[in-house]
């Protein structure tokens, strides 16, 4: 049995998702002309009462497109210091936006209204002048935890009293949402734009849509063509990230229930120290001093269960639709039987 735990990029279409595809009907997107990506912006948009959406290859493009068309150079964005936008885009704020950065120690990746106040550069020449504000939900390096509606109200409440922009890099939003049974429309109001991952936990196997008002998405789609994020035929993709979102958002629940079951495991065993609150389909456990990630690792793998380091002594595994009861109990029982 193969158990891949390393992310829930991993997943593959369904059935029922490939049959959806196959019978898209297709255009040129380049030329604003692919009816399914038309069709997907338009879902997305709505769903989150935006006004516009941009089909892009991935969440990182999103987030940096997002970035370069709220910023100027010598401006500076807020993130928290375990944020993606910060940790896994290759610079791509100093590259991309010749934009700064000012890291905020929040909980677990999540910051307050305070955290934003603290952080404002005054109006000053030797300073980078703020001008945006990046929230994670969930936060990946904190271990899927997310904010509730009223922590990111009070964030964009403060963020527009001081002129501040407000993006969201909402990879896995939908993880986020299933628990609080807060509505989409009421998280997009709080924010200029938007990224949502349609390739993780929704399980398409490729794209991100941005969302914004018409302005900034007009000019998103300048950006996208530049960074080379043109794609032609792009309805056969975008066809899987409709489908995914009529059908995949309400079944996160099994992957959180799953992830916590692996939290419950690993939290028995004496080589883990610590196991971060399991919040939704992410589980980060801390290892004993003596016990080197990769030696876990390698010894997983040879039983067919794979994971990756995520950082000198933590271990990351994600829940997916691709993850049964019949894996997780299976990971039980090799971690069971382990001596290391």
């Amino acid at each position: 049995m193969i158990v891949d735990l390393r992310s829930d990029t991993l997943t593959k279409p369904t059935p029922e998702m490939l049959e959806t595809m196959i019978q898209a009907e297709v255009g040129d997107d380049v030329f604003n002309e692919d009816p399914t990506v038309k069709q997907l912006e338009e879902t997305t948009s709505s769903l989150f009462g935006k006004e516009a959406g941009l089909y892009c290859p991935s969440g990182t493009m999103t987030n940096q497109i997002a970035i370069k068309v709220s910023t100027q150079p010598q401006q500076e964005v807020i993130c928290d210091r375990v944020s993606h936008v910060y940790n896994y885009e290759g610079g791509g704020i100093a590259f991309n936006s010749l934009a700064s950065v000012r890291l905020v120690d929040g909980d677990r990746g999540r910051f307050t209204p305070e955290d934003v106040l603290d952080n404002i550069n005054p109006d000053n020449e030797h300073f980078t002048t703020t001008a945006l504000v990046a929230l994670e939900n969930t936060v990946n390096k904190g271990g899927g935890c997310y904010y509730s509606l009223s922590q990111m109200q009070e964030v964009a409440k403060t963020s527009r009293e001081h002129g501040l922009a407000l993006h969201l890099d909402g990879a896995r939003l939908f993880n986020a949402l299933v628990e609080t049974g807060d509505g989409p429309e009421d998280v997009g109001a709080c924010f200029d734009t938007i990224s949502i991952c349609l390739s993780k936990g929704l399980g398409a196997p490729v794209g991100s849509v941005l969302l914004g008002s018409h302005e900034s998405i007009k000019k998103a789609r300048r950006v996208r063509k530049v960074f080379g994020g043109g794609m032609r035929q792009a309805g056969y993709m975008a066809a899987a990230g409709l489908y995914a979102l009529e059908n995949h958002r309400d079944r996160l629940i099994e992957d959180h229930s799953r992830a916590k079951t692996l939290g419950e495991i690993f939290s028995k065993k004496p080589y883990v120290t610590n196991v971060l609150p399991v919040d939704t389909n992410i589980l980060i456990f801390k290892l004993a001093p003596e016990v080197p990630p990769k030696t876990l690792l390698d010894t997983l793998e040879q039983k067919g269960i794979k994971a990756i380091g995520f950082g000198p002594s933590e271990i990351r595994m994600v829940t997916h639709l691709d993850i049964t009861d019949a894996m997780i109990g299976y990971v039980d029982e090799v971690t069971g039987q382990l001596k290391l």
